[in-house]
């Protein structure tokens, strides 16, 4: 187990128990050390098959270590973390957000919100200095429950980002699957007058990478969009911190769009997004843009950094969880910051800009005229492979030649992982995944279609390269 771009993950098998009280400790431990010395710690889950019993085992340390543990069940992330800060407490969600069914972990939020890479060393040097010594298991107790609570704070807030009727005549669809959002983001969808009509619930744990949606749910998406004559399919993710968004054609409306769409829905300032988020994503929509490595914290860091210049503060990723740096007046009310991802914000933003323009998503997307993008990974292929293959393409020979076939390297930007830019203008992007055993590629090109083939193609390469390597 290990920090990763959000939270600590590892295989469920190797969480449940004692692990999973050891790191909970070590988060208290944390927790002590920068002034929050007892009090109420909110906890939620996704509803995978392990995460009930983390979420037990967490709340069992906490109140070993002295806090107050307020189980608020199966919630998506940005209501736990929203809840939490509005009541100036901690909160721990037990997610392995889009990763599969056999891995969790556990996010972690401070008073303040979510934990950056300090809190994440200091509790990761935490977990080795008690590893052998952690008494386990602590006595079971007794603790209050508020997921209904916590879930009408958060509808609250999104009820508040349109209008009133502003989703009439909208026909949506709700892809279920097991995200946790599912139940919520109907009731929204429907409390702005759309007809929402829910699709795809599974009783199975279903892993959903908003960056890297595959061609079977593609196919799926296209037949409902055929057969109920959606304006758009809605979803998340496990934990519901990353939205998934599709147009009326069945297409994919890749995450940095949305973010995209946020932004210009929320009259951003100053915008803080990864540096795999569309490269066409510039000054010339009227904010400034800070480019990030990827994950969380990363942008957060960003945005703070952005705060003392004013204005309307937005993060976004390119898996489309959106990230409020600040606060915004929208309908006559106060839409407080919350910096961590969401994914009722950005899909409200997107779906408030088709009805308040006429446009469809489609349509929404060509007006922008950006590069087209696509991504994929190489699923189950080990750290170390990765590891050692970025190692070899660090040597820029070794790296032209891996690119050769795609063209000449004109630059390469090393933010994280290695972003090749190439004469041609294609973006050829390599990284490995932050907290799970994958290695990804994003590439922008001219059509969808060579995108598409230039991420076939480099993920084929980085495959043979590392059989080769390993033979």
């Amino acid at each position: 187990m290990k920090f990763g771009s959000s939270g600590v993950r590892g295989l469920a098998s190797e969480l449940v128990g004692r692990p999973s009280g050891l790191y909970t400790e070590a988060f208290a431990r944390r927790l002590r050390a920068t002034g929050f010395e007892q009090g109420k710690v909110f906890v939620g889950r996704d509803l995978r098959d392990s995460s009930p019993a983390i979420a037990e085992d967490c709340m069992a340390a906490l109140a070993a270590s002295g806090f107050q543990p307020v189980d608020c069940g199966p919630i998506p992330t940005p209501a736990l973390a929203f809840y939490a800060h509005r009541h100036g407490a901690a909160a721990l969600m037990v997610t392995g957000s889009h990763i599969p069914a056999d891995r969790n972990g556990i996010k972690f939020y401070g008073p303040k919100g979510e934990i950056d890479k300090a809190d994440e060393a200091a509790i990761t040097a935490y977990v080795a200095e008690l590893s052998d010594g952690y008494p386990w298991p602590p006595a079971r107790s007794e603790r209050q429950a508020c997921h209904e609570q916590a879930i009408a704070a958060f509808r609250d807030r999104v009820e508040a980002i349109l209008p009133a009727g502003a989703l009439s005549g909208m026909r949506l669809g709700v892809y279920q699957h097991s995200t946790v959002a599912a139940e919520l983001l109907i009731e929204v969808l429907r409390s702005f007058g759309a007809d929402v009509i829910p699709v795809g619930k599974s009783e199975i744990f279903v892993p959903v990478d908003t960056e890297a949606v595959g061609p079977e749910t593609i196919a799926k998406m296209k037949g409902w969009v055929r057969d109920f004559e959606f304006d758009a399919v809605l979803s998340a993710d496990a934990d519901a911190d990353r939205p998934l968004v599709i147009d009326e054609n069945g297409d994919l409306f890749r995450g940095d769009l949305i973010g995209l769409a946020t932004a210009l829905f929320l009259k951003a300032d100053i915008v803080v997004t990864p540096v795999t988020s569309n490269s066409g994503i510039s000054e010339a929509f009227g904010f400034e843009v800070r480019r990030t490595k990827v994950g969380s914290p990363f942008v957060i860091a960003g945005m703070e950094a952005a705060q003392p210049a004013g204005g309307i503060v937005v993060g976004f990723e390119a898996n489309g969880g959106v990230l409020l740096g600040s606060d915004c007046f929208l309908n006559g009310r106060t839409l407080s910051a919350l910096p961590t991802r969401d994914s009722f914000l950005p899909i409200l933003a997107v779906l408030g800009t088709v009805a308040s323009t006429g446009k469809s998503l489609s349509s929404l997307r060509e007006t922008w005229n950006l590069p087209v993008c696509a991504s994929e990974r190489l699923e189950n292929f080990p750290v170390e492979a990765s590891r050692g293959l970025m190692r070899k393409l660090a040597d820029r020979d070794a790296l032209r030649q891996f690119l050769a076939p795609f063209g000449s390297v004109a630059d390469v930007d090393e933010t994280d992982g290695l972003r090749a830019r190439m004469t041609s203008g294609e973006i050829i992007h390599l990284r490995p995944s932050g907290n799970a055993p994958e290695f990804r590629c994003y590439a922008e090109a001219a059509s969808q279609d060579r995108a598409a083939e230039i991420v076939a193609m480099a993920l084929e390469r980085a495959r043979d390269t590392t059989l080769a390597d390993e033979s």
